[in-house]
């Protein structure tokens, strides 16, 4: 058994709030963390028809049944146990008293901006981190499988084939929510653009053009682009324009929360078939920023990070913001560090006034070094520009 990063903050959180909700993904590892966290608690999963009836039907009754500690999962499954939660956490003025989960982000916060606002803390769980599977018996060291196979808890706890069970994950919980979300009714046109996201990761997302090579119009493609952000399968990172005087790229770049997901998506089935792939590069990158936002989010922090492009091409592939300092992360997948990949960051630094020691670089070698002024960082030692940015 892993123990999740979020453990320990959401224990403490728990100490002093009466409400804690978890969002994720589906299979991200949402039950188990808050079960391992909160052993002593009744277990209500609201997919269960039968409970689901009950608590929609008798709200107030469920949440009396519920006093003791309880953890309800699914919970925006039904929307009028918030108001009935409101009223017990108000009155009891009990702490940790709900541990709310979900999987469809935008129902479960427009509930609880609506109902819970001011007595619940949020977090959301990813799945697996690399530093919290890099002692486990996993211990994987090799780039390139992790960023095929994703990390998903449940392809390690139970071995499985990563392709066959994401493809599965695809079918049975991407396409499945979407569709109840939005009542698609063309699914083959839905799996097209699910391929095209995943073409298009670590690129300037364009909308429009979508749209047009799907035949559909803006704002479906723009929907179901939130919907995708909604349930944890995709995130735009925003541009940085920060008081800066160059002409500036101003569009979002889009990335998974899992490679694994964007590799089957895009049919790579192995290490072989990703070395020579096309969106390598583009997947290398994808992995770097998604695990600096898992790590980030662990701490228990809300990420703010950007990516920062003129219309030169000048670029720097994330930037992290402490609210007091920058610190600028070029990626890049090669093994051998070149000259040209500190020009995006050393243009920023002066642009912004960062000091260059905030700067690093992320490369597929092994070796920490420091060249140009810029600490130089093996993918595998993400966490230690963490700790100095945070």
């Amino acid at each position: 058994m892993i123990t999740r990063q979020l453990q320990s903050i959401i224990q403490e959180r728990a100490s002093k709030i009466p409400i804690i909700s978890v969002n994720g993904p589906r299979q991200s590892g949402k039950t188990t963390l808050v079960k391992n966290a909160f052993p002593g608690y009744k277990y209500i999963n609201l997919e269960n028809l039968n409970d689901r009836l009950y608590a929609s039907s008798d709200p107030e009754g469920f949440i009396h049944s519920c006093r003791g500690g309880v953890i309800l999962d699914e919970v925006q499954n039904v929307p009028a146990l918030f108001s009935a939660i409101q009223v017990e956490v108000d009155n009891s003025r009990t702490t940790g008293q709900f541990i709310l989960t979900g999987s469809q982000n935008f129902l479960l916060l427009q509930q609880i901006a609506q109902s819970l606002a001011g007595r619940v803390a949020l977090f959301t769980l990813l799945p697996f981190s690399y530093p919290e599977i890099k002692n486990s018996s996993f211990d994987p060291t090799d780039i390139d499988s992790l960023i095929l196979q994703g990390l998903y808890p449940r392809i390690y706890d139970q071995q499985l084939n990563s392709y066959d069970w994401l493809a599965d994950y695809i079918q049975t919980y991407v396409e499945r929510d979407v569709r109840s979300i939005l009542r698609v009714g063309d699914l083959s046109r839905f799996q097209m653009f699910l391929q095209m996201c995943a073409a298009r990761s670590g690129q300037l997302i364009n909308l429009s053009e979508m749209a047009n090579q799907l035949s559909i119009n803006f704002h479906t493609v723009s929907s179901w682009i939130s919907v995708l952000e909604a349930s944890f399968i995709v995130f735009r990172l925003q541009p940085f324009f920060r008081n800066m005087n160059k002409r500036l790229i101003k569009a979002p770049k889009l990335y998974f929360y899992d490679t694994g997901l964007a590799c089957t998506l895009l049919g790579i089935k192995s290490k072989e078939q990703l070395k020579t792939h096309y969106a390598a590069g583009a997947l290398y990158e994808n992995f770097v920023i998604a695990e600096i936002y898992k790590m980030i989010a662990y701490t228990g922090q809300r990420p703010l990070l950007n990516f920062w492009r003129d219309s030169t091409g000048n670029e720097v592939d994330c930037i992290i913001d402490s609210g007091s300092e920058l610190f600028p992360i070029e990626i890049k997948m090669s093994h051998t560090v070149k000259p040209e990949f500190f020009k995006g960051i050393n243009l920023f630094s002066e642009l912004t006034k960062t000091p260059p020691a905030n700067a690093s670089l992320v490369y597929g070698g092994d070796k920490v070094q420091t060249l140009y002024n810029t600490r130089i960082h093996p993918w595998h030692q993400l966490s230690d520009i963490l700790e100095n940015s945070l």
